[in-house]
């Protein structure tokens, strides 16, 4: 399929067969194929769900806040559904990857939450959009036993668990019996420990691991994991988005929303659907959004090429034995004229890649070349190659690949290139002259989202895996500040505690200061409009220094380390 309207992976995607995409990470995502389905993120106008009804009624719409949506479509009607003019963009899912003492001192939390005006979120909810929570775990209990958290979305079960739902459960006095009434789990552990950073309040361990926003409501929201690796879409994320928003507006509650993943694909700098409807959802009301950078700054998956007219340059890519097959992307500006050709560790060399729009095929050795080579779009200027190695054996030549460039008319000469996640390949599979910046993963690219990188407190140095800044066209700061994110002791599904390193766990610290400053301002009346990108105002301007960075704002800790007793105003606790 060749539709502008869609993005080129998801072009890419359906000019594939089912049987070479099986054989993909990436391409097969969002199809379903015991319906033959495919899963679609739209942004749309005008009533669609009345022109599907009349025109496709086999489609599925769920709509979303802001005039976003997801849909089911029949694959043979996947084309004929993108062309409606209600439609102004189309993307496929992508998956995601899930990425206290002494990092409650750096993070200056002691003073705000000490004392007779301390500060504990209490009246501000706070969503963990994660793989869901241990509801049994003390720190997610009041005194008199019942549950902290309001909600509970489960996207595995297909439903919403109350507060009053989770107390029947707790008062079964059995993890085995209280399953049987609220059947939701944490498979991970991860969603336990991001929620205990972000707002668990210690009860397990009297007070001594107690989280930031200790006293928020929970809403939580288990991710949908239906796919054989066990990694979440883009999509569960968005559906688990508008459920929280949407609830924080009934109560009429403050919102501080907290996302501990994310992914490479796209061009990272903002523009992709997920990041445009974060942004819309960040307008909205008194809502804060919190995201880590990734765990990408050391993995080698981001190469960066500057070219001047009439160079050749090229990029050393080592793959890894028994790789199954893996994408590459490739973003430039359109305005330059560039050509691209492909060795493999035999020394055999394709023809240069066809810069015509669409999909073709290159077979170069044992490994098949699927490529995309796409145009800019309604919502992007940036022009994608992507690149899917496809084994026509059992795994992709391993050695040393070479990506060829020749520059023939330059304007800008940029030329970014990205693997994908390095979760979902071999360690040794990465770009020998990589490039540390811009890994920031999607979705902590949005504009409006605060973007949490992470630094390890105890030797107050930038954490070497934490995704780093800028954004690929604009420039716009990121990370906007780092979080302890070494060696945290959290919570534990399970019950207890242990220590876990990763911006998945930076990222809750920001979350719960965000709530704590909606408390002063918003709750206690001080200050009604702080709130979005008022927060992220504060918490930057108290963020503190570390000697081993010379210069700030910077793309490895933003404009320094979370301070949140520098980000209330002076006097804050004279006011409560």
């Amino acid at each position: 399929m060749e539709d502008q309207k869609a993005e080129n992976l998801l072009n890419l995607a359906l000019d594939t067969p089912e049987p070479e995409r099986e054989q993909t990470d990436e391409l097969n995502v969002g199809y379903d194929a015991v319906q033959k389905t495919w899963e679609l993120i739209v942004k749309y106008n005008g009533d669609l769900q009345d022109v599907l009804a009349r025109q496709f009624p086999s489609v599925r719409m769920e709509g979303l806040l802001n005039q976003f949506a997801i849909l089911t479509v029949p694959e043979s009607k996947v084309e004929a559904v993108i062309s409606l003019s209600q439609i102004e963009y189309a993307e496929k899912p992508k998956r995601l990857f899930f990425a206290v003492n002494q990092a409650r001192t750096a993070s200056c939390l002691l003073p705000v939450q000490s004392g007779a005006d301390g500060l504990t979120g209490r009246g501000v909810l706070v969503a963990v959009i994660d793989s869901g929570i241990d509801y049994f775990h003390e720190d997610f209990r009041l005194d008199n036993g019942e549950s902290r958290i309001l909600f509970l979305s489960d996207q595995v079960t297909g439903m919403v668990y109350s507060k009053e739902e989770i107390d029947a459960a707790l008062r079964t006095g059995s993890r085995s019996e209280g399953k049987k009434l609220v059947p939701s789990e944490d498979g991970s552990g991860h969603g336990t420990a991001v929620a205990g950073i972000a707002a668990g309040n210690g009860r397990e361990s009297s007070g001594k691991y107690k989280g930031v926003s200790w006293e928020s409501d929970l809403l939580i929201v288990r991710l949908g994991i239906p796919d054989p690796e066990g990694f979440p879409r883009t999509t569960q994320l968005m559906q688990g988005l508008d459920f929280a928003v949407r609830t924080a507006l009934d109560l009429k509650r403050p919102l501080a929303v907290n996302l501990s993943f994310g992914n490479t694909y796209g061009s990272h700098d903002g523009n992709g659907l997920l990041e445009r409807y974060l942004d819309s959802l960040a307008q909205m009301g008194q809502i804060v959004v919190a995201a880590g950078t990734g765990n990408e700054g050391d993995g080698g998956g981001h190469a960066l090429l500057r070219l001047t007219d009439g160079v050749r340059e090229e990029i050393e890519l080592s793959v890894a034995p028994y790789e199954t097959g893996f994408g590459l992307q490739i973003w430039k500006s359109y305005e330059d004229e560039i050509s691209i050709s492909i060795r493999n560790p035999a020394g055999t060399v394709t023809e240069n890649i066809s810069a015509v729009r669409g999909t073709y095929r290159l077979l170069v050795g044992q490994t098949e070349l699927l490529i995309y080579y796409g145009e800019p779009g309604p919502f992007n200027m940036a022009q994608e190659i992507y690149i899917e190695f496809l084994p026509r054996g059992n795994y992709v030549e391993s050695g040393i690949w070479d990506i060829l460039f020749e520059a023939k008319e330059i304007t800008d000469g940029r030329v970014d290139l990205w693997l994908p996640s390095s979760a979902a390949l071999n360690r040794a599979t990465r770009f020998l002259r990589s490039e540390p910046l811009t890994t920031l993963t999607i979705p902590s690219t949005s504009m409006r989202v605060i973007s949490v990188g992470a630094y390890d407190d105890s030797s107050r140095a930038y954490a070497s895996f934490s995704g780093r800044g800028d954004t690929r066209f604009y420039q716009i700061q990121k990370p906007d500040l780092a979080a302890p994110g070494v060696g945290i002791v959290t919570t534990r599904r399970g019950g207890g505690y242990e220590p876990v390193t990763g911006t998945s766990f930076a990222a809750p610290f920001v979350t719960g200061a965000a709530a704590l400053l909606m408390e002063w301002g918003i709750i206690r009346g001080n200050d009604p409009y702080l709130y979005g990108d008022k927060v992220k105002a504060y918490l930057r301007k108290g963020a503190e220094k570390i000697p081993a960075e010379p210069a700030y704002p910077n793309p490895r800790i933003g404009y320094g380390t979370l301070c949140v007793a520098n980000s209330l105003p002076e006097g804050w606790n004279r006011s409560g």
